[in-house]
């Protein structure tokens, strides 16, 4: 995988890097956006494939980015499907460092070092080219205004950045409410963009345990005698609510 073209874990980063404050918006949900674009740009890249609501390998093959490839050979290893929201809510937090350590490497960020209350040492991020957080923003924007179906990376880029709360980031207070409905809409667009979003979604609502049910149950067939359906017994408190 070449480097002219940003990732999708990237190009979340960035959205969510504040150029006044160099810190990132939503940094607890980022880790877990970032672990679902991770699956979305592997997906583009052939790698993994949706089953149902699982993630197969179907082509071990590393793709030449070494944050994706751990990524990868993390599933590999898995050896079977996995789904979606286990994978997102598993133990491989702190994403959000390893990639602004990433984007440091690459020369996409640069790290201003700091304190805070003159004695705790902080790091803000700040872009090197503040062109390519426009460029980013600009495509979201334009899908948002035309209402054009945009391609599979940005409709996955805005579903994630739904996902993880970046509406009122991107577009704050009662005149941004349309746009983040919209932003919210884009998650339609693209298959796996929308399963990893919901996963992400469902990891933060805790849900992440509970296995997914696509309908409901069959109801259980009544046991019969002669071709007429036995009723229930009836016994302690049903009886008396049925008495009365």
């Amino acid at each position: 995988m070449g480097r002219s073209r940003r990732t999708i874990p990237e190009e979340l980063l960035l959205l969510a890097l504040d150029p006044a404050t160099g810190t990132t918006a939503q940094p607890q949900s980022l880790d877990l956006g970032l672990a679902g674009a991770q699956l979305v740009e592997l997906a583009l890249a052939g790698r993994i494939a949706p089953d149902g609501d699982r993630i197969a390998v179907v082509m071990p093959r590393p793709t030449g980015d070494p944050t994706l490839d751990s990524a990868l050979e993390l599933l590999r290893r898995r050896g079977s499907p996995v789904r979606a929201v286990h994978w997102i809510g598993g133990p491989r937090l702190g994403l959000r460092q390893i990639y602004l350590a990433h984007l440091e490497r690459c020369g996409m960020v640069h790290a201003v070092a700091g304190q805070m209350c003159g004695v705790l040492p902080t790091t803000r991020y700040q872009a090197t080219d503040t062109e390519i957080s426009r460029e980013i923003r600009a495509r979201l924007d334009s899908a948002i205004r035309t209402g054009v179906p945009p391609d599979p990376r940005t409709a996955a880029l805005a579903a994630l950045a739904h996902a993880v709360g970046l509406g009122k980031h991107l577009y704050p207070g009662n005149e941004g409410r349309s746009s983040r409905s919209r932003l919210r809409d884009l998650i339609r667009h693209d298959p796996m963009g929308g399963l990893v979003a919901h996963a992400v979604m469902d990891v933060q609502n805790g849900v992440a345990a509970q296995p997914r049910r696509d309908r409901p149950p069959a109801p259980q067939a009544r046991p019969t005698a002669g071709g007429v359906p036995l009723q229930p017994r009836r016994t302690g408190a049903m009886a008396r609510a049925v008495a009365h």
